[in-house]
């Protein structure tokens, strides 16, 4: 009994000497920083959603996944050039914030999916490339050596998972900055190359085979 009245006495003390001298402040508690702070540079911030019919020039209205409707103005995005691929409504949009009202970096998700290729530079003969798909989605193209796994969005560059055939065959993450993306280009960059890829241009066959109109002598007996 007196020891379970002595751990009230202790922490009645503790309560009284919080309070002493320190009414209407708050107390505050330290918390390990290197594991918070991981935490944050480890988390994507990237808000995905659709775009709104109230969008207009200068303003993106965002139907996010989460629920809510944001009017982001654009206008500092496109002064830094971080607008890529434009937007109209019901495009598949990513988008960072600088603030609820402000947009940093503006991704059309649906502009970016698509066939992109570029010249094999191996040897120029041929094209190469990826397939970006919903979901995740991406595949390529005449790719002899690299399987690819996976594609996302991660703090504003583009991620992709893949796997080189021959060697150690661990997947790999290699991430890429958005320089142009278009109708008909897309343009990214790593720490040490620049990749410029287009759409596949269609093939067209040209025959010299040439019909010659019918005459009235070919249906003479």
């Amino acid at each position: 009994m007196r020891k379970f009245e002595s751990m009230i006495a202790v922490a009645a003390a503790v309560l009284t000497m919080g309070s002493c001298g320190n009414k209407g402040q708050q107390v505050t508690y330290e918390y390990n920083d290197s594991i918070e702070m991981s935490s944050v540079v480890d988390r994507d911030t990237t808000v995905y959603g659709i775009c709104g019919d109230g969008s207009a020039m200068n303003t993106l209205q965002l139907l996010t996944d989460s629920g809510d409707t944001l009017n982001l103005s654009v206008e500092e995005a496109k002064d830094a050039d971080q607008c890529f691929g434009g937007f109209s409504a019901g495009d598949r949009m990513a988008v960072l914030l600088k603030d609820k009202a402000t947009a940093q970096l503006v991704i059309n998700l649906s502009t970016l999916m698509g066939n992109w290729v570029m010249p094999n530079p191996l040897d120029g003969s041929s094209e190469t490339g990826f397939r970006i798909k919903e979901g995740g989605i991406v595949e390529g193209i005449d790719q002899g050596s690299i399987i690819f796994k996976s594609w996302r969005i991660y703090n504003g560059q583009l991620e992709m998972v893949m796997i080189r055939e021959g060697g150690t065959e661990e997947e790999e993450t290699n991430r890429y900055s958005l320089v142009t993306l278009g109708a008909d280009s897309l343009v990214i960059k790593d720490s040490e190359d620049v990749y410029r890829y287009g759409h596949p241009q269609e093939v067209k066959h040209n025959s010299k085979i040439k019909l010659e109109e019918a005459s009235a002598d070919d249906y003479r007996i």
